[in-house]
C-alpha cells in the first residue's frame, strides 16, 4: 500500500473514531427494528402495499420476500436524467423475476447547472444537494424496504442521494448510473466558439450551433465535469456494478447492467446471509479510494465540498489537506476535457475503469480490502460487463492502454500529482485544480481587480478595464452570501485575457467545479466574505499573491492598513427574492463553510 494513502486513511479513521462508532451504533439500531415491515401496524403496512397487486400483496405480507425502494431523479428536461423514465418498469420486472417487490418510494428533485449556468436559478443549485438528501430520507422513511436503488447521475444529485441513503445506512443500496450521450462536436472546438463569441467574432447562432452540436442528446454531458466524475467516484466506491459507470444509454448492455443491479439489489438484504448494507460499504478506505480515483483523473472540485458532506454522512471527517496529501501521492492518469481534448467516450474506449482500476490497484494506490455490492474487494472491477449471446458476463478488462494520449500508466503519467493544491494565507483557505493548467505551477502576483457580482465582470471586460495582469476578485459568492453559485460565465473572457497574454487569475468564494480549465482559479475561499472573509476587504490594485508552489493565498496589505479597513457591503438583494430563492433563506444562514462540506444537514446535532 502506498504509504501516504495508508497514512491519510489513518489519521481520517483516528480523527473520526468518535462520530464514526456513533455513526455505526445508531444504523445497528435502525437494523435491530427489522425487517422493517414487521413493525408497522396492519394499518400502517395496508395502506404501504395497498395499489400493489395481489401476488405482491402476498408477497409483502410473508416478511420473507425482499421489497426494493427506487428513489429517481428522472425528468426529462435533464438529458442525463432522461433515460430513467423507464427504469422504474425495467427494475419491477427483473425484481419480480426472482421473486421479490420494488415499489417506487420517491423521487427527488434534479436541476441542471448546464441550463441555469449564469442565471437566477444557479443559486439554488448548491443547497439543492442537500433538499435532494432530504428528499430520498422522506421516501425511505415510509420503514417498509429492505434495500434502496438510486437512480442519479448529475452534479449535486448523486452527493444528495448519497447522504441521504447514508443516513439509512442500514439499507443496502445500489446506485444506477444511465450512461453518457455519445461523442458530438469536440468539447476542443466548443470551448474555441465559446471564447470567440466572447470576443465577438461570431454571433449567437454559430454558438448555439456549437452548444446543440455538443449537447445532441439522451445522456450524460461528455465532457469531465461533476456529473461524470461522480459516476467514477461512486464506482470506486464500490456502488456501483464494475464497467456500468459509462455505458451509453438505450443500448441492450445498459439495459441488461439495470437489470442486474436490481437482481443484485434484492441479493443484499437483511433477510438473506449476504447482508451488506451501505453504511458497511462506505468505510474511510472507501472515501479514500474515491477521492484517489477523482485525483487520479483530474476531476471535478465540486468534490471538495460533496465528499466531505458525504464523507460526514457516514460519520467521518475529511478535510482539504486530506485531498492535498493524496492529489500528491497520486499521478495523473487521464486527458479527459478539460484536463484535455478527449471525452469519456475516448477513456471508456481507451481501456475504460477496468484498466484504471488495475492499474491503481497494482501501485498500490487503492485499498483493496473493502466492501461492495458484489462482495469483498476491487478485482471484480477490473473486469468488463460484455454481453454474451444475450447473457451479460463480466471478462478481463485491457491490460494496457489502447490509446496513452487519454489514458496513460502510473509509471509515465501526465502529471506526477493529480493536480489538485490548498492554497493557504491571510486571504483564507481554497482550492486550485492545476491539472488543466497550461504549465504545472502557478505563480502570480498581481493587482486586485473586484467584482461584487459575476455579472459585473462582463460589462469591465467589453470596457476594455480588464487588459493587464491581474488577479480578478469575486466575492460575495460563497454559501451562506448567495449560495455558491458556479461561476463558468467568467471562464471564457478571462481566456480571452489570458490569450492576448495578460496573465490572470481567479480568486473567489464562489465555485468553478469540474470544468475549470485553463485559466487558474483559486476557489471555495474560506471563511467567505460574507462571513468575515478579508476577501471583504481587498481594494482594487491591492497586491494578491496566488503560488501554488509555496500554497500562498496572500493579500499584500500591512495589517494595520487592513485594520483600519472596513469590509465592503455585500448587497444581495438581487440575489435573495425570486426564482424561489427567498425560501432557502433559512437553508443559506446555516449551510457550513466549504471546507466543512457547504452542508445544512448536520447543523441541529452539532450546535445543539
Amino acid at each position: 500500500m502506498n504509504p501516504k494513502i495508508a497514512e491519510v486513511t489513518q489519521r481520517i479513521i483516528e480523527r473520526s473514531k468518535e462520530t464514526r462508532k456513533a455513526y455505526l451504533e445508531k444504523i445497528e439500531k435502525a437494523r435491530r427494528q427489522g425487517p422493517h415491515r414487521g413493525v408497522l401496524s396492519c394499518g400502517n403496512l395496508a395502506h404501504g402495499f395497498a395499489a400493489c397487486g395481489t401476488e405482491e400483496k402476498g408477497d409483502l405480507r410473508s416478511m420473507t420476500k425482499a421489497n426494493v425502494a427506487i428513489i429517481s431523479s428522472y425528468n426529462d428536461m435533464l438529458s442525463a436524467h432522461q433515460p430513467y423514465e423507464s427504469y422504474p418498469a425495467i427494475i419491477k420486472e427483473a425484481i419480480k423475476e426472482v421473486g421479490s417487490v420494488a415499489q417506487f418510494a420517491g423521487g427527488v428533485p434534479a436541476m441542471c447547472d448546464g441550463v441555469t449556468q449564469g442565471q437566477s436559478g444557479m443559486d439554488l443549485s448548491l443547497m439543492s444537494r442537500d433538499n435532494i438528501a432530504q428528499g430520498a430520507a422522506i421516501a425511505l422513511s415510509h420503514n417498509m424496504f429492505d434495500s434502496a436503488m438510486m437512480l442519479g447521475i448529475c452534479d449535486k444529485i448523486v452527493p444528495g442521494l448519497l447522504m441521504g441513503a447514508l443516513t439509512f445506512g442500514h439499507l443496502p443500496t445500489v446506485f444506477v448510473p444511465a450512461g453518457p450521450m455519445p461523442s458530438g462536436l469536440p468539447n476542443k472546438e466548443k470551448a474555441r466558439v465559446r471564447q470567440e463569441f466572447a470576443e465577438g467574432k461570431v454571433g449567437r447562432d454559430a454558438l448555439l450551433e456549437a452548444e446543440s452540436q455538443s449537447y445532441h442528446s439522451a445522456g450524460t454531458c461528455t465532457f469531465y465535469g461533476t456529473a461524470n466524475s461522480n459516476q467514477l467516484v461512486v464506482e470506486m466506491m464500490g456502488l456501483h456494478l464494475p464497467g456500468s459507470s459509462f455505458v451509453n444509454p438505450g443500448t441492450p448492455l445498459r439495459e441488461a447492467l439495470t437489470k442486474a443491479a436490481a437482481v443484485q439489489a434484492t441479493r443484499l438484504t437483511d433477510l438473506g446471509d449476504n447482508y451488506t448494507p451501505i453504511g458497511h460499504i462506505v468505510d474511510a478506505k472507501a472515501i479514500v479510494n474515491g477521492l484517489v480515483g477523482l485525483l487520479a483523473t483530474g476531476g471535478s472540485t465540486n468534490h471538495t465540498m460533496h465528499l466531505i458532506a458525504v464523507a460526514r454522512s457516514a460519520g467521518y471527517i475529511v478535510n482539504w489537506d486530506d485531498f492535498s496529501d493524496i492529489s500528491n501521492a497520486v499521478p495523473l492518469m487521464t486527458r479527459i476535457y478539460p484536463n484535455g481534448s478527449a471525452d469519456i467516450n475516448h477513456f471508456v474506449a481507451a481501456g475504460g475503469m477496468s484498466l484504471l482500476m488495475k492499474q491503481l490497484l497494482d501501485a498500490g494506490l487503492l485499498h483493496n480490502d473493502v466492501k461492495t455490492i458484489c462482495g469483498e474487494g476491487l478485482d471484480f472491477y477490473t473486469k468488463e460487463p460484455k454481453l454474451v449471446d444475450g447473457e451479460l458476463e463480466w471478462r478481463d478488462g485491457p491490460t494496457e492502454s489502447l490509446d496513452k494520449e487519454v489514458l496513460a500508466t502510473v509509471e509515465k503519467p501526465f502529471k506526477p500529482d493529480g493536480g489538485l493544491s490548498v492554497l493557504d494565507g491571510n486571504l483564507g483557505r481554497g482550492v486550485i485544480k492545476t491539472s488543466a493548467l497550461r504549465t504545472p505551477h502557478c505563480t502570480l502576483k498581481a493587482p486586485a481587480v473586484v467584482f461584487e457580482d459575476q455579472f459585473e465582470l462582463d460589462a469591465a471586460f467589453k470596457a476594455g478595464k480588464l487588459d493587464q495582469d491581474c488577479i480578478v476578485v469575486v466575492r460575495f459568492q460563497g454559501p451562506s452570501a448567495i449560495g455558491m453559485p458556479e461561476l463558468h460565465r467568467l471562464t471564457p473572457p478571462l481566456g480571452v485575457l489570458q490569450d492576448k497574454g495578460f496573465k490572470v487569475a481567479l480568486v473567489t468564494d464562489g465555485r468553478m467545479s469540474g470544468a475549470s480549465g485553463k485559466v487558474p482559479a483559486a476557489i471555495h475561499v474560506t471563511p467567505e466574505a460574507y462571513k468575515g472573509g478579508l476577501l471583504a476587504k481587498v481594494q482594487e490594485g491591492d497586491m494578491i499573491e496566488l503560488n501554488t508552489e509555496t500554497g500562498a493565498l496572500t493579500l499584500h496589505v500591512d495589517e494595520a492598513t487592513l485594520a483600519a479597513r472596513e469590509p465592503a457591503p455585500a448587497n444581495l438583494a438581487n440575489h435573495h427574492v425570486g426564482m424561489g430563492r427567498e425560501m432557502f433563506a433559512g437553508m443559506r444562514a446555516i449551510l457550513t463553510g466549504a471546507e466543512e462540506g457547504a452542508c445544512s444537514l448536520f447543523y441541529t446535532q452539532e450546535q445543539a
